[in-house]
């Protein structure tokens, strides 16, 4: 079976109509299960089931659910009428293996993916790979413009590291074009994340198929695949590297050295190959090839214990990365667990957020003397640069997680975050409205100067000319600025007035 997506529900904040065609999901369009055999029927059966029913086809499922074939129409015509007999089995007329999609993958690829195979439908699957209902190319396609299938086509190339790695290419015209079209920049940072985690997935999928031929055979047990940091948070800009990790189901124990070799075995080829298509490989070793971010889900448990009882400067590193991570890819139920379980422990842990603060309040933001910008100096830019993400997004990023762990909120994106904690009291309308408004500003800043650095060809970092700013954004960039240190003072006061 070729299973084209199986990953856990995903919620879908507003966004504008641009984006949206980008978001839509295979369930929201698919159709209830068409006729569903067993293995064992015979063809006979199969043609009587498909004449009683307004069904074009037939799936042969297992004992799970799992689609193992299909039977078509055309099957019907070409293989079944003139040339097989009705006592014989189904399985020696169906196609096999069969091309499904998951209900929560997108539309626009699952579009793409029947256009490529030349199908008009595909059975829909799960997580786990059982089959919930099917997908019409038709119907799909009607909900589509046509200046939408030109953007697709950019987005979906072939499952390969070539394919993928012109994926990555195609995100920086889309990014561009969505902002000249005056898309705000979270929401453009939102879908270059879905792209990327995706990307992930597919890059999984394909490693998974490549052990398979190998001879490693399935997944010895259930295990979810992680995203952290700015992926985490859907803030991704457009040269992420990778922070990822692997939750083992706890039975995997009973698997034993074939266990351990086999997800290291996964890591190491899913790391290399997302490094080929383009995120670059983690200098701090934040990869599930790491054992640290490797392990089973009790294990998980009692590492972030031992994070938050020790506090140590190294393991509260590890938590400033850890605590944004997102479901990407396999069981969302174990991510689920896991992250209820930082949730609880976390805001029940004030001594710790008061050391977590500690390492993060040295990240200050870049005004000077008088209110002003404080610049320095890089590579070419010798009139002076902000670096934008350490001196102004990563302390609101920060404040607002420490906030938020405090609360006991479980979502990772900042503007997320900042909504939750207005709801819940813990800032004021004002201050959301300000805090908000500089996420928008400086993360718009950043992203069209990396697109201008892409268009360049230059390096793409977090450094943005003060030159280029107009005198309006300059002015803006200040109030964002401080509408940060008043979150810093904030800060100061709940987590830094009673001694360590």
């Amino acid at each position: 079976m070729i299973v084209q997506g199986h990953v856990g529900p995903r919620s879908k904040p507003p966004l504008s109509t641009q984006t949206e065609i980008f978001r839509r999901l295979v369930r929201d369009h698919m159709r209830p299960p068409p006729v569903r055999v067993a293995p064992s029927t015979t063809v006979g059966e199969v043609v009587s089931l498909m004449t009683a029913t307004p069904a074009s086809c037939a799936v042969v499922i297992d004992a799970a659910g799992r689609p193992r074939g299909i039977v078509t129409e055309q099957d019907v015509v070409r293989r079944i009428a003139w040339r097989t007999e009705p006592d014989q089995g189904v399985e020696s007329v169906m196609t096999a293996p069969v091309v499904v999609t998951g209900a929560d993958d997108y539309l626009f690829q699952a579009v793409a993916l029947m256009r490529r195979s030349k199908l008009r439908h595909v059975p829909v699957v799960d997580w786990s790979g059982a089959m919930i209902g099917m997908l019409a190319l038709d119907e799909a396609l009607a909900s589509l413009s046509s200046e939408s299938m030109s953007l697709i086509e950019q987005l979906t190339h072939e499952e390969s590291v070539e394919g993928l790695h012109l994926i990555r290419k195609a995100q920086a015209q889309l990014a561009s074009a969505l902002l000249d079209n005056n898309v705000s920049a979270p929401e453009v940072q939102s879908l270059l994340t879905e792209i990327n985690n995706d990307i992930h997935r597919r890059v999984l999928r394909l490693v998974e198929a490549a052990m398979r031929d190998d001879g490693w055979g399935e997944p010895p047990a259930r295990f979810a695949l992680i995203i952290m940091g700015s992926g985490g948070r859907g803030e991704n800009f457009l040269a992420p590297d990778q922070d990822n990790g692997f939750i083992l189901a706890d039975d995997v124990v009973g698997q034993g050295k074939r266990a351990d070799a086999y997800f290291l075995e996964l890591a190491e080829r899913m790391t290399r190959m997302l490094d080929a298509v383009g995120f670059r490989l983690c200098v701090g070793d934040v990869m599930a090839t790491n054992p640290v971010w490797r392990k089973r889900l009790s294990d998980w448990r009692r590492q972030i214990d031992n994070w938050i009882r020790r506090r140590e400067s190294e393991m509260l590193l590890n938590c400033d990365i850890f605590f944004d991570f997102r479901h990407a890819f396999g069981d969302p139920a174990l991510s689920s667990e896991l992250r209820a379980h930082v949730t609880a422990v976390t805001s029940e842990s004030p001594q710790f957020l008061r050391h977590l603060f500690a390492i993060e309040a040295e990240h200050k933001v870049a005004l000077g003397w008088f209110g002003r910008l404080r610049k320095e100096y890089h590579g070419e830019y010798r009139q002076g640069v902000v670096n934008l993400k350490l001196r102004g997004t990563l302390p609101l990023v920060e404040g607002t997680r420490l906030l938020a762990l405090k609360a006991g909120i479980p979502a990772t994106s900042t503007l997320t975050r900042l909504d939750c904690l207005k709801e819940k009291g813990a800032i004021s309308a004002g201050d959301h409205e300000d805090l908000a408004d500089a996420f928008r500003h400086m993360t718009r800043l950043l992203l069209r100067q990396q697109l201008k650095d892409f268009k360049a060809g230059r390096k793409i970092t977090n450094y943005v000319p003060v030159a280029d700013l107009s005198q309006r954004e300059n002015k803006h960039l200040v109030a964002s600025f401080r509408a940060i240190e008043n979150l810093r003072a904030t800060l100061n006061m709940e987590f830094a007035e009673r001694s360590l």
